[in-house]
């Protein structure tokens, strides 16, 4: 099966098509070059299909929420920077056809290296974000259980939407998760989450109709259909918005913090990082340096020297 037939919208498929002789043909590019191109094109044909919209109506918000979600899922710097130049040429293409009269990608701009990470949410604020939700609405229900996982098991979103009902091993307080590049790892769950969790299981998902080849995941939505990223990002966002929360949060944030508590409270890195599922330990070792800055600032409070000037 080719890139462009794993689409389901049949308008984006035939862009791709085209896209894909365009390339052959007009550019005489190599066949792993078309090929990286059409990934490229891939997500965001999928976000286009999840929002909705068709190639000729993509703006340039639709874009940066785009690459907002791509970094959210993790998704290194390098892919992110080559997906806006395959956008560019995407839409570059379709101006030459008159599909769009202009490229909604010119003034996308590249991903910046940086070494910022998201705001840490402390305990309280991670409170006051699930107090916004209305616990008697099975909908809000299940966010606050999502909450509850995200936090006390530093997923990657993309992970908790493709959780599945066999990654649960209830009686070792574990999930079995498939993280980046298909790998899984065990990741303890503590208790009071699995119990959240087994209850939405038990007394919410159990009354929705789930649609054929939904039935492994965990969390699915009223129409019985798995969650989408971009599902979580909205409705974390609305519940930080309505606790009155002036922080920048995402999923990544609950994320960020669980493995910021971790290391701050002595958590040996080597474990950090295979409960986070990084690669490299010079991913994980980023929390150190907030530590430092954490306990830097904590003796500035308490240490009379500090108090000096």
């Amino acid at each position: 099966m080719t890139i462009e037939q794993e689409i389901k919208d049949a308008k984006w498929r035939r862009y791709m098509r085209s896209f894909r002789t365009w390339l052959t043909l007009e550019r005489h590019v190599s066949s792993n070059t078309v090929e990286a191109y059409l990934r490229d094109v891939s997500h965001l044909a999928r976000y286009a299909e999840a929002q909705g919209i068709d190639a000729e109506s993509v703006t340039l918000d639709n874009l940066r929420q785009l690459l907002a979600l791509l970094n959210e899922s993790d998704i290194a710097l390098a892919t992110q920077c080559r997906i806006v130049s395959g956008l560019r040429t995407f839409y570059k293409m379709l101006v030459i056809e008159d599909v769009v009269q202009e490229n909604p990608a010119e003034l996308l701009q590249m991903p910046r290296s940086s070494r910022h990470l998201p705001d840490v949410l402390s305990n309280e604020e991670i409170d006051e974000i699930i107090a916004t939700f209305d616990l008697s609405m099975p909908d809000q229900a299940r966010n606050r259980v999502i909450v509850e996982v995200l936090y006390g098991c530093g997923l990657r979103v993309s992970e908790l939407v493709n959780l599945k009902l066999s990654n649960i091993y209830p009686d070792e307080e574990c999930l079995l998760v498939t993280g980046k590049g298909d790998k899984q790892r065990w990741v303890p769950i503590n208790s009071y989450a699995l119990n959240l969790l087994m209850q939405y299981i038990e007394t919410i998902r159990c009354h929705v109709k789930i649609k054929n080849g939904e039935e492994k995941y965990v969390f699915v939505n009223r129409l019985g259909t798995h969650l989408s990223r971009n599902y979580v990002f909205m409705f974390l966002k609305a519940a930080v918005e309505k606790a009155g929360i002036k922080k920048s949060v995402s999923p990544h944030s609950l994320r960020h913090s669980f493995a910021t508590e971790l290391v701050q409270n002595g958590a040996d890195l080597r474990a950090v990082q295979e409960m986070l599922g990084h690669e490299k330990i010079n991913t994980t070792e980023i929390y150190t340096h907030l530590s430092h800055q954490y306990l830097r600032a904590t003796i500035s409070i308490y240490h009379p020297h500090y108090m000096k000037r």
